[in-house]
């Protein structure tokens, strides 16, 4: 039997992370992973709806074209080339972190593995194997989560584990749930010319984000013809003549059907816990218990990432399991969640860090806010994606930032400049005395910044 100093289960975002920090502390380390390297953010998730995400937004270019003056002939599609697009992005992307691996001389054995209590990892696959870790570090992930609607097992419907492998486009698609991986979804599709519905439980889609993106996101997307149906409820799924019926309910508990070609179930996710069936870990409801140095209750083991709930997003899982690795290396490190910038890749974009108003007021902070309007941004004029905001979130004492939401073009990417002020424990009043490039949209933060303290210019 093989031994290592640390073994990981699970080569995702989180647990590929892990084993290439825990190869850079000097240790040995195997890697299990039953699928490919990267997990279900590189192969089902963030990666290919990024991807076709992209092609929704040169869709949309294409077509606002015509009115800057730019002419185009008819505009066809060809899902069997923007799918293979998709794969080769995450080809590449699995090469190279095969090859840090390497680099590392992280030993990969592909197969499921279950860990024992005495530290051994059973590994099944195309041969049976056992190793043994003097640490482990559980990066198992998630796996859609289907709730017992009647009927679904009569009906063929997709998860965002299936959804893309489509062989067409569909002509009319029911999203269920209005989350972020359902609003996504409703990106895309919509873009490809299909007639896209959400129905959500919730009173608003995105219900974690602040409600003001929350309500600009509906715009946004109703603006787009596609139609959202919240404090609705799905009550079966069944064959139609022409299709599938999604039979609902109303918030007044009036009932209707609608008929579609396709079904995205995408209510969440729940922890894939295969890998600890013949353990007795202390659990968190369906989750992982851990500690602050993300050590479950079986000494020596840790778990990151979607295993452990919490922030549910692939960078967290990677920020977890690098500290788990030093941690499992002899080190005593927590992860801060301070600061944790939380996405989503719709369009418009929504990003967020921090606390929201209401949480910073029931923590006792005396909170002032100010929303800039990206309307007046000349860069978003330009560009012509006026649509969005940037809101600030500061205590009114010292003016330390607690918050952010932006919202609009490229949110995700500019989400990192108040987070870095946040990290840094920076004010809004040096946010407000930076200087900026111009003319960008990063420029809208400025803005709210100066005009938080009563002194905005545009």
């Amino acid at each position: 039997m093989k031994s290592y100093q640390i073994a990981v289960v699970g080569g995702g975002p989180g647990g590929y992370v892990a084993a290439i920090r825990a190869a850079k502390e000097g240790k040995s380390v195997a890697l299990i992973e039953a699928d490919h390297v990267g997990g279900t953010c590189l192969n089902r998730g963030c990666i290919p709806s990024k991807t076709l995400l992209r092609h929704a937004e040169v869709i949309h270019d294409i077509r606002a074209a015509r009115q800057w003056g730019i002419e185009t002939g008819p505009l066809t599609l060809s899902l069997e080339k923007m799918l293979a697009r998709k794969d080769e992005v995450i080809n590449r992307l699995r090469t190279g972190i095969s090859s840090l691996l390497k680099a590392g001389k992280v030993e990969v054995y592909k197969g499921t593995g279950t860990v024992q209590r005495d530290k051994t990892i059973r590994i099944s696959g195309s041969e049976e194997q056992t190793i043994k870790a003097e640490a482990i570090i559980l990066a198992t992930g998630s796996v859609p989560f289907v709730p017992p609607i009647p009927g679904a097992e009569q009906v063929d419907y997709h998860t965002s584990d299936t959804i893309f492998s489509l062989s067409a486009i569909p002509a009319s698609l029911v999203i269920i749930g209005g989350g972020v991986i359902g609003v996504e979804f409703a990106c895309i599709f919509e873009s490809l010319g299909t007639k896209v519905t959400i129905v959500e439980m919730a009173d608003r889609l995105v219900p974690a984000e602040d409600p003001d993106a929350s309500a600009a996101l509906k715009k946004a997307l109703q603006k787009r013809g596609i139609t959202i149906l919240t404090r609705t409820q799905v009550t079966k799924l069944a064959a139609g003549a022409n299709g599938k019926l999604v039979h609902i309910t109303d918030q007044t508990g009036a009932a209707s059907e609608l008929s579609c070609s396709d079904i995205v179930i995408a209510v969440g996710r729940r922890p894939n816990l295969s890998a600890i069936a013949d353990l007795s870990l202390q659990m968190n409801g369906p989750f992982v218990a851990v500690n602050e140095f993300l050590e479950t209750s079986e000494a020596g083991i840790y778990a990151v990432g979607d295993l452990i709930g919490g922030w549910q997003l692939a960078h967290v899982a990677s920020a977890e399991g690098s500290i788990a690795a030093l941690n499992a290396a002899g080190h005593r490190q927590a992860v801060d969640y301070r600061v944790v910038p939380r996405c989503v890749y719709t369009q418009p974009e929504i990003a967020s860090v921090g606390m929201t108003e209401e949480e910073a007021k029931q923590k006792g902070y005396r909170v002032k806010t100010f929303v800039y309007q990206h309307a007046a941004n000349g860069k978003a004029m330009a560009i012509d994606h006026k649509e969005g905001f940037v809101k600030v979130i500061a205590d009114e004492v010292y003016g330390e930032i607690l918050g952010a939401v932006l919202v609009g073009a490229h949110a995700t990417e500019m989400i990192t400049t108040p987070s870095a002020f946040m990290y840094l424990e920076g004010t809004i009043e040096e946010m407000a005395n930076m200087i900026f490039p111009h003319p960008t949209v990063s420029e809208t933060m400025l803005e709210a910044a100066a005009s938080w303290l009563g002194k905005g210019i545009h």
